[in-house]
């Protein structure tokens, strides 16, 4: 696949140019040492032949954007918003606009939303961008469902992140993405990014969660997740963890907010999606993969914690299906 970094004119953020640089090539040469086919070609491309970055200290010489016919991925980095920074990369944001056209996927990095959501495709779509540009964004964008403090926003082959250095947190979630979720644990490991801190990643609420310091709760917890296309008798697992059926409802609600059921419920309900994200798998082959058999069960418990149902879920977030 054919991945490119912009390189908008204006005061663009050296870090989150080359930090995605630098981490996905790291990704795609440890999946190449696995003995695999490489992933991503990567390279950074813009609309003049030498941008100057902080103050003259760093240039950076990309490829011309036109002499990239086809891009699967785009990532936008920060860049100062100005009133005339639209006006300045014109032909960046119609490229941008003809690329995810043309079946390429859009992510941007912190203030590099303002690029991304002048090219049109943010409208009705949720964004993250650095909360003190919020305002600014909301006076610009009003059609954009701005929503800064999620730490990463994704519908339908658009990526969005917060602001500073939450893009590491992004480059993560796009490298689980292409690569596996080895890798991105690889990434995570080399680079020292903390995998919590990505919003997207598997079972978010319930890693928020184990900070309770309950010891007991959380190899429940961790059972549940472990075990959850299973038939799960609480009463068992209590008696397995020592703790009377009671006295474990109550330590678990008090940890985690919800009952041993409901937490399995939203355990199975984060699996389904994850499933309903990817491919063209069908609702009962995703239900059947999180170990449900009622249809009718599935579905009322699905939309009661997403407020979507599975079909809307699939339709909204898988870009495959909205496509098709």
């Amino acid at each position: 696949m054919q991945v490119t970094i912009l390189v908008p004119n204006g005061k663009a953020n050296l870090n989150s140019i080359a930090g995605p640089y630098e981490i996905l090539k790291k990704a795609n040469s440890y999946w190449e040492e696995q003995g695999r086919k490489s992933v991503m070609n990567i390279n950074v491309a813009g609309s003049k032949a030498e941008i100057v970055l902080s103050s003259g200290i760093f240039s950076i010489h990309p490829a011309h954007i036109n002499t990239i016919k086809k891009a699967d991925l785009i990532i936008v980095p920060a860049c100062a918003y100005t009133d005339v920074l639209v006006k300045d990369n014109a032909e960046l944001i119609e490229w941008m606009r003809e690329q995810y056209k043309n079946g390429a996927e859009l992510s941007s990095i912190c203030s590099g939303a303002f690029l991304l959501a002048a090219t049109g495709l943010l409208e009705g779509k949720p964004c993250s961008t650095h909360w003190n540009l919020a305002s600014d964004f909301r006076r610009l964008y009003p059609n954009v469902k701005l929503l800064p403090d999620r730490l990463i926003t994704s519908e339908k082959g658009i990526y969005t992140n917060g602001g500073a250095f939450s893009f590491l947190n992004l480059m993560l979630f796009l490298v689980e993405k292409y690569f596996d979720r080895a890798t991105a644990i690889y990434c995570s490991k080399v680079f020292q990014i903390d995998m919590e801190r990505n919003s997207q990643s598997h079972f978010l609420i319930f890693e928020t969660q184990k900070n309770h310091g309950d010891e007991m709760v959380s190899k429940a917890q961790q059972y549940i997740e472990d075990n959850m296309t299973e038939k799960i008798s609480f009463e068992a697992l209590a008696a397995q963890l020592a703790v009377s059926r009671r006295n474990f409802d109550r330590r678990f609600i008090k940890a985690t907010g919800n009952t041993p059921v409901e937490y399995l419920q939203r355990v199975k309900v984060e699996a389904a999606k994850r499933v309903l994200e990817k491919g063209r798998k069908t609702v009962f082959e995703a239900m059947s993969e999180v170990g449900y058999t009622d249809d009718k069960a599935f579905r009322e418990v699905f939309k009661k914690i997403t407020g979507l149902s599975p079909l809307d879920y699939r339709a909204k977030y898988n870009k495959t299906v909205a496509i098709a």
